[in-house]
């Protein structure tokens, strides 16, 4: 059975008193802890500000970390910003480099297991961010109800979202689990509840209004691709020239999510769109390139979206993975099987793509609203009359 520990919180604030700089301590009484922090030298109570406090002094912060380690969980998020102007100061200073040099690790391994560079920097950013709240402790101090409270901190605190924290459990576990090999260490650590967010989805009527405003053709042709072959943002800018086959009327879609490749649909009506464009724009290697060479940009095709939406008069919300959330939704209102449909979506379980039953109208003309069975009622008439 796992006990799960939670540490008694301790905040490091600022304080002047008696006409000196000092380091605050703020805690909800803990008899256990007071006798803790007494061990620290020159540590006084102050009536005033209802807390322990300090005289200012080199190496203080450690000190007191030194001391609570494994007593408290010590939040001191106002010093964040001496601490990283420290290390902009001091570049060449042991603790900066201790850290570049695990950062540096964490980016070796995930390139070697094949991780995308998005997911890699949102491990390294998640991962430096807990670095620096335990600073100057090293990872393989500190011991699993810290590792706790640091997620604590991000929920109670920094009111992150269920998605962050996903982000930030998985980039402590990364780190131990693969990096420093210390498996059962984190082995227990809590998730947040899963969210059933239903997508957003526009209507076939709203997609064709989208394309119709988009009067330049390689943006046009973006926005088609996506849709008529249900991709993904990434997928649809790594796609080279040679991924589109005009003869068998499919698209290649390369190292998708989860290092696969798949087939999806080419649409016949986008054929002379495509070809068009390959003549006037002449790609040389990527199918869609920026105008200094090189993939096109996810920011400059994110605008030419909102750019669309906005001479569209879509005030739905909507993004480009929205015509992905439409190209299933569409199929699935036509009566293609999930099955198909997770095949050409890359999903590698049905249960995700089940949740387009969730916000298609297949069958729902077929259901009548007990509203509609009131819609003759003499009451109803009697108060419309009024």
């Amino acid at each position: 059975m796992v006990t799960n520990i939670v540490l008694p919180s301790v905040e490091v604030k600022k304080l002047f008193h008696r006409n000196q700089d000092c380091l605050a301590l703020y805690f909800i009484y803990h008899a256990g802890l007071i006798k803790q922090i007494k061990k620290i030298p020159q540590v006084t109570f102050s009536k005033t500000h209802r807390c322990w406090y300090i005289p200012q002094r080199p190496h203080l912060l450690d000190e007191i970390l030194s001391v609570l380690k494994n007593q408290a969980a010590v939040r001191y998020h106002e010093l964040k910003a001496d601490i990283k102007e420290e290390f902009k100061k001091d570049e060449t200073s042991a603790a900066n480099e201790e850290m570049k040099t695990m950062l540096r690790l964490m980016e070796q391994k995930m390139h070697l297991k094949g991780y995308s560079p998005s997911t890699a920097k949102t491990y390294l950013d998640q991962f430096k961010r807990f670095l620096l709240f335990y600073r100057p402790h090293q990872p393989s101090e500190l011991s699993e109800a810290e590792i706790r409270n640091y997620l604590l901190y991000l929920v109670e605190k920094k009111k992150v979202s269920r998605s962050a924290q996903n982000q930030a459990i998985n980039a402590i576990k990364f780190f131990y689990e693969v990096v420093l090999k210390q498996e059962r260490k984190v082995y227990y650590l809590e998730r947040p509840m899963r969210e059933f967010r239903l997508p957003s989805v526009l209507s076939q009527e709203e997609v064709l209004s989208l394309f119709k405003v988009t009067q330049n053709l390689k943006h046009k042709t973006m926005l088609m691709l996506i849709y008529s072959a249900g991709l993904r943002r990434g997928e649809m800018l790594r796609m080279r020239v040679g991924d589109i086959d005009f003869n068998r009327g499919t698209v290649l879609v390369k190292a998708s999510k989860g290092r696969k490749d798949r087939q999806s649909i080419l649409a016949q009506m986008l054929v002379p769109y495509l070809k068009k464009y390959l003549s006037e724009y002449k790609p040389a290697y990527w199918l869609f390139e920026g105008e200094k060479g090189g993939q096109y940009s996810e920011r400059s095709i994110q605008q030419v979206l909102i750019n669309a939406k906005k001479k569209a008069g879509i005030i739905k919300e909507a993004t480009l993975h929205t015509l992905r959330h439409s190209f299933a939704t569409h199929l699935l209102e036509s009566g293609t099987s999930t099955r198909y449909i997770q095949v050409l979506l890359g999903h590698e379980s049905s249960k995700t793509t089940e949740i387009y039953t969730h916000v298609s109208r297949f069958a729902l003309d077929k259901i009548r609203s007990p509203l509609d069975d009131l819609a003759g009622s003499k009451f109803l008439k009697n108060k419309d009359e009024k």
